[in-house]
């Protein structure tokens, strides 16, 4: 318990989003995919992850990086329309609608509330996602449900100290669903393994050069040169305690620096590519939506819409 402790004592959490989400379509996303985890939790209606069907007041929890293929019902009867990741990005406003009442939060027929966050290792390793672990449904959990409604009604109203509630509440919400995983022993030989090499300085040496220079050099050289081993070495080292090959890793940390600069800025498309380490500019478009489903262009329009 010590280095799962150890673990949550490192963990940087960062609130992304939170919505109160109305099903307006029957749909079927096939291959949903994002970089942030996120923590869905069903109001009322149906929505099913795979072949389970999730209950209302259950909640589906995506690690950031996993794709899912989940269905949402509008209560119209009707066989889901299956869309790609891409089709729902691009055309949300068709199938979804946002509500902002706070009060209706949780009695609004077919709807679901949903908050999305990061969680990092020392500011530098997604820590659900290096953990490899699937999406999976989270049953009978009160508390996590009463989490995300308070995160909810503290986004949805402009009061004094909101940021710092949701900061301190999305912290929780992440710790509550580590706690779930432990107390249902799910997927605890990976927490187990991962907790020896988030201890490792050299490695954490790594982690924090790759976030620091994403735009430069981060050639397995140099990686070498950052933990004092061998260059034929640092490719073994790194899998063999994170189970990724070093440039995976900075290529998931790459694009998930795009994303934000997609959100956040104004850039072009050519010079956040070049800001994450690309020098192609059609490489980076090609890769970014092998990775996403979506092109960078989408993904921009999508994040504007969804702020509206």
């Amino acid at each position: 318990m010590e280095d799962y402790n150890k673990i949550i004592e490192s963990l940087g959490v960062k609130f992304i989003k939170a919505r109160h989400i109305r099903m307006l379509q029957t749909i079927t996303i096939k291959n949903f995919y994002d970089v942030e985890n996120s923590l869905m939790i069903l109001y009322d209606g149906e929505v099913s992850f795979g072949n389970e069907k999730i209950d209302v007041g259950d909640m589906l929890f995506i690690p950031g990086g996993k794709h899912a293929t989940v269905t949402y019902s509008s209560g119209d009867n009707v066989q889901p329309k299956v869309v790609s990741n891409e089709e729902f990005l691009t055309r949300r406003e068709l199938y979804f609608d946002t509500l902002r009442d706070s009060s209706q939060v949780g009695k609004i027929p077919h709807s679901f509330g949903l908050v999305a966050f990061d969680a990092k290792v020392f500011d530098s390793v997604n820590f659900f996602t290096s953990l490899d672990i699937p999406p999976f449904i989270i049953k009978h959990n009160t508390y996590l449900g009463r989490l995300i409604g308070e995160i909810l009604q503290e986004d949805f109203n402009d009061v004094a100290g909101r940021g710092r509630i949701i900061k301190i509440k999305t912290e929780e919400l992440a710790i509550e669903v580590i706690r779930y995983i432990l107390k249902n022993r799910l997927f605890v030989e990976q927490l187990v393994t991962n907790s020896t090499y988030f201890k490792d300085p050299r490695l954490i040496d790594i982690f924090a050069y790759i976030k620091d220079n994403l735009g430069g050099d981060l050639s397995n050289k140099v990686l070498a040169n950052v933990a004092n081993v061998s260059e034929d070495y640092v490719g073994q080292y790194f899998k063999m305690l994170t189970q990724i090959n070093p440039q995976d890793y900075i290529e998931y940390q790459r694009m998930e620096e795009a994303v934000n600069l997609l959100r956040t800025s104004k850039k072009s498309i050519r010079a956040i590519g070049a800001e994450v380490g690309y020098k192609d500019t059609a490489y980076f478009c090609r890769r970014f939506k092998m990775m996403f489903g979506i092109p960078a262009g989408k993904m921009r329009r999508r994040e504007s819409l969804m702020n509206v």
